[in-house]
């Protein structure tokens, strides 16, 4: 099957769906959703996987910190209504993951990120590899055919 990017993916093509309400505090003066309010939809969506119920992703005494996100921005959101997001891992690394998201509103793709955690512990924080069964439990959350 051919590969493609993230905006060519649909809300059905990500392995998780979540959604999220969009609040009037989240609009600008223009009347639109203020684009800070992205990563926080990017947020609800990851917390489904890194802080599930079922299992503890990250080891004990261990968190998630973000190392990179990028946003693109391809539609303005608006309220009053919800967004849709799709999650899904594009990798997973030894001590960090690679997320692949796309916000969609009214079937209309709003943004897609790719956002980099990186498993951490202590003080000074530093990088810790992820456990076996952490890995593993990631890996039905895996994008089938993507492509940077």
């Amino acid at each position: 099957m051919e590969k493609i990017n993230l905006k060519e993916f649909k809300l059905e093509d990500y392995p998780l769906n979540n959604f999220d309400k969009v609040r009037y505090g989240d609009t600008d003066m223009l009347g639109h959703v203020n684009s800070v309010h992205f990563a926080t939809f990017c947020e609800t969506g990851r917390a489904v996987i890194l802080f599930n119920p079922d299992i503890s992703v990250a080891a004990e005494g261990c968190t998630f910190v973000i190392a990179n996100i990028n946003l693109n921005y391809i539609a303005e959101i608006n309220w009053p209504g919800t967004v849709e997001i799709g999650t899904g891992i594009i990798q997973i690394n030894n001590s960090s993951l690679l997320l692949g998201q796309s916000i969609f509103q009214n079937n209309k793709l709003c943004a897609t990120s790719e956002t980099t955690l990186v498993h951490v512990s202590g003080t000074p924080v530093k990088s810790l590899p992820l456990p076996a069964k952490s890995k593993e439990f990631l890996k039905q959350y895996m994008l089938k055919n993507y492509s940077p």
